[in-house]
């Protein structure tokens, strides 16, 4: 028994098509971004190499090397990007802190580390800008790796310890804590696939590094917890809408439940039910996950929480035979990597005739009304649970005047379906409560480098000069005024 459904695309109403759709008051919103690809200052007062450090110096791992060294440079520039998110009506800020920076290599707290995150929480509020806090975005401690990384399980009780370290330091200011930022990235991408840092393919390592991943989550959450009861604690995940070829055909059907299985239900299951799922137990049986699931250990992964951070880009069309074209998506780097999932054999993912991004991901807003409505239903509705889009939008290859202006249509027609999409959700039950731009600024893309630009602020990499794109100018007027206005 699964709790995998295929559902008929939602088409959004007339209401909110394309006339004027106002959200509810009090609305959050936000822009949001990673430690990693926009602070720099890598070895800045006392700062140690994290796995990413690590990772892009490995040959043909990122494209044209890039790595993460200056990014953006926000660690010498945080009052600038502040101000400018109060120019852009913001209301929250998601970022997330250094766990190099606060523990270089994984040892004893760093003062000169947990400064900057004190002065940027400062500045936030002087700013009336609440800050949302991201305690790991993928950027693990290298010496932590050398010790087994996420897939020790030493390592999820040293998050903990970190968790606490920055509540000790900011907790007096800051009240929204998100644990990790997709583990299934973390994980999968990073152990299994190669893709991301650290760049294992194992399809063991992936499995024991999302328990561990998950497990670091629950304990920290708990330390939180009890440290301030009050304190609005969460994850963010990202999540797929997975759609058969044919939904009449069984095959199909069953290739979108396994995605589904081991992208969505993999980690939302444990987290908030408290168990994994049965078929996704069956889809990975004999890779080791089991054996790392110690007594206890998925009571600790599902102390409840308060928000869901709800990450979406794009869904899939999935079936059981090969495609007649592939899909893109990946970096085209030269090092060779493998499929991130612990068992695809005999799915794949069909392109369809939809408009893509530069990352050549399809753009399909609808699919993110069915999936607020399913998250509400299956998951946060009955654990009393809030929801927040906390990640959304789209790379292009923007192209600037003469005096650093994008006027980047096609990203701001992309906010604009998206949005719709989540106030029909809104409209039909989802109790969503914020949204946040990815990303406020054009940063470091992972293993693409500097070669894809997802800001709504274009960032001169020369510089560092900041320059509001078109899609921001709108996006300021819908965060201060509350409502996305009417489209031709």
């Amino acid at each position: 028994m699964t709790s995998f459904r295929p559902t008929s695309p939602h088409v959004i109403s007339p209401a909110n098509a394309s006339g004027v759709v106002r959200f509810p008051e009090g609305f959050l919103w936000g822009a949001a971004t990673a430690a990693y690809q926009v602070e720099g200052a890598a070895w800045t007062d006392g700062r140690q190499d994290s796995i990413w450090d690590e990772f892009a110096r490995v040959p043909g791992a990122v494209l044209h090397g890039d790595d993460g060294a200056v990014a953006c440079d926000q660690y010498h520039r945080y009052r600038e990007d502040v101000a400018l998110m109060r120019r852009l009506n913001l209301d929250t800020y998601r970022f997330s802190t250094s766990w190099s920076r606060v523990h270089p290599a994984g040892g004893p707290v760093n003062p000169a580390g947990l400064a900057y995150y004190d002065r940027l929480v400062d500045e936030l509020l002087a700013n009336d800008i609440l800050p949302w806090l991201t305690l790991y975005h993928w950027d693990l401690p290298q010496a932590l790796e050398e010790q087994g990384g996420w897939a020790n399980r030493d390592t999820a009780y040293r998050f903990a310890d970190y968790a606490v370290t920055m509540h000790e330091a900011l907790g007096d200011r800051v009240g929204v804590w998100t644990t990790l930022n997709e583990p299934w990235c973390s994980a999968f991408l990073g152990y299994t696939g190669g893709q991301h840092a650290p760049g294992r393919q194992s399809r063991s390592d992936g499995l024991a590094a999302a328990h561990h991943l998950m497990l670091g989550h629950g304990l920290a959450v708990q330390a939180l917890r009890e440290r301030a009861p009050e304190a609005n604690l969460g994850i963010t995940l990202n999540f797929e809408v997975e759609d058969p070829v044919d939904p009449e055909n069984p095959a199909d059907v069953d290739a979108a439940r396994r995605l589904d299985g081991q992208f969505n239900r993999m980690f939302a299951d444990p987290i908030i039910k408290g168990a994994y799922a049965p078929d996704v137990l069956e889809d990975v049986a004999g890779l080791g996950l089991e054996d790392h699931v110690h007594d206890g250990d998925l009571e600790i992964i599902s102390t409840p929480i308060d928000s869901l951070g709800v990450n979406y880009y794009h869904g899939n069309l999935v079936g059981s035979e090969p495609a007649r074209a592939e899909r893109g998506g990946e970096a085209p780097t030269d090092r060779a990597t493998s499929s991130p999932f612990p068992n695809d054999e005999g799915v794949y993912v069909h392109p369809r005739d939809l408009p893509v991004t530069d990352m050549e991901w399809e753009i399909q807003p609808e699919g993110l009304t069915r999936l607020l409505l399913r998250l509400q239903k299956d998951y946060t509705g009955p654990a009393g649970i809030k929801l927040c889009v906390t990640e959304n939008g789209c790379a292009y290859d923007d192209v600037p005047d003469e005096s650093g202006y994008v006027d980047d249509q096609n990203r701001l027609d992309f906010y604009d379906g998206h949005l719709r999409a989540i106030k029909e959700a809104i409209d039909l039950g989802a109790d969503v409560n914020g949204y946040f731009a990815w990303s406020l600024l054009d940063n470091y893309e992972w293993a693409w480098g500097y070669g894809k630009r997802f800001g709504i602020v274009r960032v001169d990499y020369e510089t560092q000069e900041r320059t509001v794109k078109a899609s921001g100018r709108w996006y300021a007027d819908v965060a201060r005024d509350g409502l996305v206005p009417a489209r031709p």
